[in-house]
């Protein structure tokens, strides 16, 4: 027997033997509909046992009559037909009680679809569009995902950013992101260029922008002008500086130059808030050339640039004194810049900072930077000890050697894959971790593999492992480029 859910109805006295008691006091207008489906329950409740009952009744007496068929004796008669009047009151007392159950859901069913039985707040609460209900409770699940991680949610909107970057700086991409922004599909467009304007999130550095468009602003079909605004310098990302002193240099030699080539700091920005400026402006073209970077050379100079912003000027200066401090026991050829930012120029947030480059005689540049917490974020920072730490970190890093630092490891490797059908060679330092599964993806999307071969240290090449980095390009020609 089927078991119906309890509906609706409005039990008022004197409708019939099911109805409330007239003795009974009638519930409040507003708490009829619960009242009524509380009843209703309970009635349901008991049809449904005594129903229960009477089959169980029934299978006894059946199993009774069974049993009295395999004995032979004087009461056989007497007790067989006892055992058939036992039945049949059985069988009428179950017909009965499922009579009572098939008027009692006609009744439910009657009241459910009259709107007189219920009041107005109650009907609102329907249950007739099953369908509209799941997508409801779906929003709200979606609503509640967000609110619950909201931090997490704004935390990585730089992603979305990121995203927003390449769609301007493209033409005929295609992007879906589902409503809790954990699936991505993303169909790529031709790389366009021009004049372009972007607000990149405060939560990561514009080198993190920069390391992208680094890659693809020699192939745009127009050249590449933009201006990015956000943090210049953090803990997290390449800065703008380092990308300035190092990045440039290293797609000169691959034959990327001219007048509109150019990276400029308008204005600086820290986090959390950022407010910095920055426009970079790059030329195309057609095909890249090989190179033979084997060669790293010994340090003749080293520059830098100790900044500060809404913080007292005498930072930089601290901080000067005590990079030098370490550094003047090398080489006597330093200079450090102090860039000290005021009013609209300073960004939204103070702090201070210091980024390293170290020059070799061959044109390799090899960097190291430090950055102050952020403001409320973690211990506040001596600007003498960020001073000598940034000291030892450009030691380390020319310890490491090869003819480029590892922040620019995987920018090499990329465009000598995309050089000519030509023989390229680049000297390294240790592959840092990124750049290994950076290895991968140039094997999966290019079929290009990279012959490594681990240079000995000697008297010339002092300091860390060296990895001689072979490749053919695969000769990539930029087709969207204007003839002129």
């Amino acid at each position: 027997m089927a078991l119906w859910p309890p509906r609706s109805r409005d039990f008022r006295a004197g409708e019939g033997q099911d109805s409330v008691p007239a003795c009974a006091p009638r519930p409040p207008e507003p708490l009829i509909y619960d009242y009524g489906i509380e009843l209703a329950c309970q009635k349901q409740k008991e049809f449904v046992k005594n129903s229960v009952e009477c089959k169980w009744s029934l299978a006894e007496a059946q199993q009774k009559l069974g049993s009295l068929a395999l004995h032979n004796s004087e009461s056989l008669d007497q007790e067989h037909a006892k055992a058939q009047t036992d039945a049949s009151e059985l069988r009428e007392r179950e017909e009965e009680w499922r009579q009572k159950e098939e008027a009692l859901i006609q009744r439910e069913t009657h009241n459910l679809w009259n709107p007189d039985s219920v009041s107005k707040d109650v009907f609102n609460k329907s249950f007739i569009n099953q369908n509209k209900i799941q997508e409801t409770e779906d929003e709200d699940k979606s609503k509640s995902f967000m609110q619950k991680h909201e931090q997490k949610v704004r935390h990585f909107d730089f992603e979305a950013s990121f995203i927003r970057l390449i769609d301007k700086v493209t033409n005929g991409s295609r992007i879906e992101i589902n409503q809790t922004g954990t699936t991505l599909y993303y169909q790529p467009g031709l790389l366009y260029g021009g004049v372009l304007e972007h607000d990149c999130s405060p939560h990561r550095s514009i080198g993190y922008y920069l390391e992208s468009l680094l890659c693809l602003a020699p192939f745009m079909k127009h050249p590449l002008k933009i201006v990015l605004r956000g943090v210049t310098n953090d803990q997290v990302d390449p800065s703008v500086d380092v990308l300035k002193a190092t990045a440039l240099p290293l797609l000169k030699k691959f034959g990327i130059d001219g007048d509109s080539f150019e990276l400029k700091i308008t204005r600086r920005g820290m986090p959390p808030k950022g407010g910095g400026e920055v426009i970079f402006a790059c030329p195309i073209r057609k095909a890249l050339r090989p190179i033979q970077f084997t060669d790293p050379g010994k340090i003749k100079r080293i520059r830098g640039t100790a900044y500060s912003v809404r913080v007292s000027p005498q930072i930089a200066n601290r901080i000067v004194d005590s990079a030098r401090s370490i550094l003047n026991k090398f080489i006597p050829d330093i200079y450090i810049y102090t860039d000290h930012m005021k009013g609209a120029s300073s960004g939204k947030s103070p702090g201070f900072g210091l980024s390293l480059t170290a020059e070799t005689t061959n044109g390799t540049f090899l960097s190291a930077e430090l950055a102050s917490n952020p403001q409320g974020q973690g211990t506040a920072v001596l600007p003498e000890d960020l001073g000598l730490n940034c000291a030892k970190l450009l030691l380390e890093e020319i310890y490491r050697g090869g003819c480029v630092d590892s922040t620019n490891q995987s920018l090499v490797l990329l465009l000598m894959t995309l050089g000519q059908q030509d023989v390229s060679k680049v000297l390294l330092g240790p592959l840092s971790p990124y750049t290994i599964e950076f290895l991968r993806h140039l094997r999966s999307f290019f079929q290009i593999m990279f012959k490594i071969e681990t240079q000995p240290t000697h008297e010339e090449l002092k300091g860390g492992e060296k990895v001689l980095m072979t490749c053919v390009g695969m000769g990539f020609s930029n087709l969207s480029k204007t003839i002129k």
